[in-house]
């Protein structure tokens, strides 16, 4: 007996890290102490650019998007969309980037898809201004199987202790301001999945006219990150919220930073549902509240600003004012109308 016998190839390891080394380093800058594969990955703060910098960290996967990228074979997006994922999280408190670290475990450790997935991870990082420092590849044959893998990322920010976004300050008056998705982003794939996969008895290679692409180019849209786009609009004078529309969708996410006695009305009618979500609710006669529990319905993120910027901020981002805060009823904190 042997390692390899039992299931996990150090030499695949190896060939896997040295393949994507040269990825890794295009998202180094001067803050970067070390070369991936060090125990530790070392990032030095430039304290002279900030007053009072607050760390912001979070981590979080794709969720069972994975299995629809085993299925079509594309792995590239699903880095994308981890990077991504984990900085709108942190951004919805107003932290700009720093560095990434990311997790893949797997049953069988495959140099090809672990570049692929890589390729994504640091394109993402490019495009939000950070690097990736370090992370983990984990060959478990016990744990996963076949090609079972799991993708994790953990990301730390900061901000300014002055510009922290909380929520506190949304008041009776503020419009609400969605940004448009991209697809699922990365939550509702379970459902999604079901739907598309045992009620309609599609493949991943299936063309869907209605698309105008195929279920895996569908499902594998790469989750956007709102960063870019809205940076500039940190200001908690008048920015007086952000809500990341994951998993429990614009109720269950929007709701997390209204304050008691208040409530977001939103204008269903403001902002056309994507066909993508249209077509899915057709096929498994789902229920509209279920489908605002389950899927973002085509808004990605949304900023709750003071009335007077509100048109500025649509005019500079193409933003839709879908709503507006009022006072609550039975301290209900979300209404969809």
């Amino acid at each position: 007996m042997d390692y390899k016998k039992s299931g996990v190839d150090i030499e695949a390891g190896e060939n896997a890290v040295n393949r994507i080394k040269s990825l890794v380093r295009t998202t180094y800058n001067k803050n970067v102490l070390t070369e991936l594969g060090a125990f530790g990955g070392l990032y030095q703060v430039d304290l002279t650019s900030w007053k009072e910098p607050v760390m912001v960290a979070s981590t979080d996967g794709v969720g069972t998007k994975l299995m629809v990228a085993a299925m079509a074979g594309v792995y590239d997006t699903v880095g994308q969309c981890l990077v991504n994922h984990c900085v709108n999280d942190i951004f919805v408190q107003g932290a700009v980037p720093q560095y990434f670290m990311d997790y893949i475990g797997c049953s069988k450790l495959l140099p090809d898809r672990v570049e692929m997935i890589i390729s994504g991870m640091t394109k993402a990082c490019r495009e939000n201004e950070m690097s990736l420092i370090g992370g983990e590849m984990a060959e478990m044959p016990g744990i996963y199987h076949n090609d079972d893998f799991d993708l994790v990322g953990t990301i730390v920010g900061l901000i300014e202790k002055s510009k922290i976004i909380t929520g506190e300050a949304i008041q009776e008056g503020d419009i609400v301001v969605g940004f448009t998705g991209n697809g699922l982003h990365t939550n509702g794939y379970s459902l999604a999945r079901k739907v598309f996969f045992d009620v309609m008895g599609k493949k991943v290679d299936d063309y869907v006219s209605e698309l105008g692409e195929t279920v895996g180019e569908a499902l594998l849209r790469v989750h956007p990150s709102y960063y870019p786009l809205l940076k500039d609009w940190v200001d908690p004078s008048f920015n007086h919220g952000m809500a990341h529309i994951t998993g429990g969708g614009l109720p269950g996410n929007i709701k997390r930073v209204i304050p008691n006695g208040l409530c977001a009305q939103l204008d269903s009618k403001s902002w056309e549902v994507p066909t993508l979500f249209q077509l899915m609710q057709e096929a498994a006669k789902i229920e509209t509240v279920e489908m605002f529990k389950a899927f973002n319905m085509g808004i990605g993120y949304v900023v709750i600003i003071d009335r007077t910027q509100a048109d500025k901020l649509c005019l500079e981002t193409k933003g839709m004012q879908i709503g507006e805060i009022i006072l609550s009823e039975k301290s209900e904190k979300v209404r969809i109308i």
